[in-house]
C-alpha cells in the first residue's frame, strides 16, 4: 500500500498524556514525618522521590499554598486534605503550618570519610558534642548551611536525633548539609586530624580567642552541649581551645549562635 501523504492542514495526533506517578513506599519501608513549608518544600526540591504523601489543611488558600501545591503536583506526590487538629495529633505540635509530609526514612548513610575524600577546598566542619535540644540542632544545621560548612558531625548516643522538630527548624538545611552521626566522637576527631583538619574546641575558659585561630586552613569547630560544654575526652582530643570574647553580662551563648560566630569567622578569614 502507498504511504499516506503528509497533509499540513491536518494536525498530528498528540500522544496521550500520562498522569503523574504517585510515589508509593514498598511494604515495610520505614517512614518518618516532617512538617512546615520550608522543610517539606526543601525535600520536594532535593529528594522528591522520597516524599510519599503530603497532608494539607483545607482552610489555607493563599499564594504560598498555591505555589506549594504546584510544586507537589509537579513532583507527582499525593495530596491528602486533613483537619488541623488531626495534624496536631499526627506530629505532636501545632507548629506544622498546616502541612505534614510522610517521607521515606531509608537513605544512604553518609560517612565522615565520604565528606573528607570529596572536598575540593579547605574543610569547614561543625561538630556538636551532645546537643540535646532539637531546636538547637535544627538551628545549627541552618547556620552550617548559611556558612557553607561541609558537614555537621554528632555522636549517636547522648544527643538528639534528626527528628521532625529539628528538620522543621533547619528550614531545608537538613537536606543540604550532610549530618553525620558517629559512635565514637573522639575517634572521629582523630580521623579528621589524620586528614589534615585542625580541630578547635570552643571553651569559655580558653586563653586564646577565636580571632587568634588560623582558620584559612582546614578547620573543624567543636561545640559542647547546652550547659555542660565539651566532655573531657572531647576537650583533650582537640588541637586547641578558643573562646568567643564576651563583653556583656551574660556568660554564654546559645550553641547555634556560637556556631554561627565561629563558622562565619572562618569565612571572613578565607575572604568569602
Amino acid at each position: 500500500n502507498p504511504r499516506p501523504r503528509y497533509r499540513p492542514d491536518v494536525p498530528a495526533a498528540r500522544p496521550p498524556q500520562r498522569a503523574p506517578t504517585v510515589a508509593k513506599a514498598p511494604e515495610n519501608t520505614p517512614t518518618r514525618l516532617i512538617y512546615g513549608f520550608h522543610a517539606v518544600s526543601a525535600k520536594l526540591r532535593h529528594a522528591p522521590d522520597s516524599v510519599l504523601e503530603i497532608f494539607l489543611t483545607a482552610d489555607r488558600k493563599d499564594a504560598r499554598v498555591r505555589k506549594f501545591l504546584a510544586q507537589a503536583e509537579s513532583a507527582g506526590v499525593r495530596i491528602t486534605q486533613s483537619e488541623g487538629d488531626k495534624l496536631d495529633a499526627l506530629v505532636g505540635t501545632r507548629r506544622h503550618q498546616g502541612v505534614v509530609a510522610k517521607v521515606d526514612a531509608t537513605r544512604r548513610e553518609i560517612k565522615l570519610a565520604d565528606v573528607l575524600d570529596s572536598l575540593d577546598e579547605n574543610a569547614l566542619i561543625l561538630v556538636l558534642d551532645g546537643v540535646q535540644d532539637p531546636h538547637n540542632l535544627g538551628a545549627c544545621l541552618r547556620v552550617a548551611d548559611a556558612a557553607g560548612a561541609h558537614a555537621v558531625v554528632a555522636p549517636k548516643d547522648r544527643a538528639v536525633g534528626l527528628n521532625a522538630t529539628a528538620v522543621k527548624v533547619a528550614s531545608g538545611a537538613a537536606d543540604t548539609v550532610p549530618y553525620i552521626t558517629v559512635t565514637n566522637l573522639a575517634r572521629a576527631l582523630r580521623e579528621m586530624q589524620d586528614a589534615g583538619v585542625w580541630v578547635v574546641g570552643a571553651a569559655g575558659e580558653a586563653e586564646k580567642t577565636l580571632y587568634g585561630v588560623d582558620q584559612k586552613v582546614p578547620v573543624a569547630w567543636v561545640l559542647g552541649a547546652e550547659g555542660d560544654g565539651l566532655r573531657r575526652l572531647t576537650r583533650e582530643t582537640c588541637d586547641e581551645l578558643a573562646r568567643i570574647p564576651m563583653h556583656g553580662s551574660v556568660e554564654s551563648l546559645n550553641v547555634s549562635v556560637a556556631s554561627g560566630i565561629c563558622l562565619f569567622e572562618a569565612r571572613r578569614q578565607r575572604g568569602s
